[in-house]
């Protein structure tokens, strides 16, 4: 613990001090927006491409389309959970993540020359699923629980960057890229998005962080300095030494019902997004072609990540979660996840993959509520978003009455224990709703 300025740097108060560390890590922790874009952008160029004949060429019929989407979900969800455990047991995010885009991009590329496409968007899926769950938890291992939630809204802002740059891009590939070289346009979609991505994953190598106790380019002081204050914060001291028993972590996580809960509460608040993945066909019902169409939807990306960075700056503020819903609401949700879950860090990684897991279940049931036969109006298909997003917003309001509950029983403990041994949690600790 650091209760003094560091020895050598007597000039400032630690207030300073931690003001400067904070501007060092929100520095090089910014690429992780660029990243998720490249995440996002790798993951649903296929929407993109159905454009410009990627169907036709492919000789898709029926529901193979739709199946080609929902088993990207499939892979994804299947290797969240081991990532995490691997992430937490390697300790090394800054080798473990850009090596999942250099996969990733490489599947991406070859996409864009393999026929079978199901079976590639299923590696595509297994590739990918350790990033965002990973990041997750290195944002939440670094920052303190009034933090947090601001910077996992800054770094996964990479969903809003991502929805304009690739529409952006896309318009562009696809107008201009057509038969060159003899390729059909949206291949070339798939060749040049996966090589930019290997080309960031490089780079990202030497710029992200790994833990506060084993990040090689901090010094002692500074090391010593996020430590003592992610201790008082109510993280667990386990982060100081660095390893826990990822396996004890899993059994605590599958055993707490709030991770179930936050589970299936995110489930239905992704199958209530689901219309995000189909936003350039529905878009076409406006009557515009390809390239307009795709321009136009920019601008309500923009809109969105204006909406969602007021409300996680709000919450951060106010150190209060606000019931927010679709994409704002998501970003808001893994904020609360981490502070829900701050002082275990094995329980936090498993629990973060697992709940992300189990929430991707709605995106495989949402590739298959938006039938071509269903269209142009689509009603039904926004009957069940709008119904998904309810249920959501309840089970979410249910939790937040419930952790009220418990920070009261946690004040009454305090107040009435004898010995503060005997207390479950820290002093000070109150869950953040």
């Amino acid at each position: 613990m650091i209760n003094d300025v560091p020895a050598g740097v007597r000039c400032h108060t630690r207030d300073d001090l931690e003001r400067r560390l904070l501007r060092k890590l929100d520095l090089r922790m910014s690429i992780i927006l660029i990243l998720y874009a490249l995440n996002l952008i790798d993951r649903t160029n296929i929407s993109n491409a159905q454009l410009q004949g990627f169907e036709r060429d492919l000789h898709l019929h029926g529901e193979q389309y739709t199946t080609t989407l929902s088993i990207l979900s499939v892979g994804y969800i299947t290797m969240q959970v081991p990532g995490n455990m691997i992430l937490h047991w390697l300790e090394r995010p800054s080798v473990i993540l850009p090596c999942c885009m250099l996969v990733w991009g490489t599947i991406s590329i070859l996409s864009g020359f393999y026929t079978g496409i199901v079976v590639a968007h299923f590696f595509l899926g297994l590739a990918e699923a350790p990033f965002f769950p990973g990041v997750i938890f290195l944002v939440s291992k670094w920052y303190k629980r009034d933090e947090v939630a601001l910077r996992i809204a800054l770094v996964s802002s990479g969903i809003f960057l991502s929805a304009a740059f690739r529409l952006l891009l896309a318009s562009g590939i696809l107008h201009n890229m057509q038969d060159k070289l003899g390729q059909a346009a949206w291949r070339w979609l798939f060749y040049i998005e996966g090589g930019i991505t290997i080309s960031v994953a490089i780079c990202a190598m030497f710029i992200l962080p790994d833990f506060p106790y084993n990040t090689r380019w901090f010094t002692p002081e500074e090391r010593e300095l996020a430590i003592s204050c992610l201790a008082e914060d109510g993280h667990d001291n386990a982060d100081r030494l660095g390893k826990q028993t990822i396996m004890q972590g899993l059994r605590d996580a599958v055993s707490d019902w709030k991770v179930w809960f936050f589970s299936f509460a995110t489930m239905f608040q992704i199958l209530g997004q689901s219309f995000t993945g189909y936003f350039p066909m529905l878009c076409t019902t406006l009557g515009y072609d390809a390239t307009v169409m795709l321009l136009l939807c920019i601008p309500l990306w923009v809109f969105g990540g204006m909406i969602a960075f007021a409300l996680t700056w709000y919450s951060d503020k106010k150190k209060k979660f606000l019931m927010a819903q679709v994409i704002s609401g998501y970003l808001l949700l893994f904020g609360w996840i981490s502070n829900t879950f701050a002082r275990e860090p094995a329980k936090r990684a498993i629990a973060i993959a697992l709940m992300n897991a189990l929430g991707q279940t709605g995106s495989v049931i949402g590739a298959y509520i938006w039938p071509s036969s269903w269209g142009l109006t689509y009603r039904y298909s926004y009957a069940i978003c709008v119904a998904a997003l309810g249920v959501s917003t309840g089970m979410f309001g249910g939790m937040y009455f419930y952790l009220k509950h418990l920070n009261k029983q946690i004040e009454r403990n305090e107040q009435d224990v004898n010995d503060i041994n005997e207390l479950r949690d820290p002093i000070g600790f109150r869950y953040l709703v």
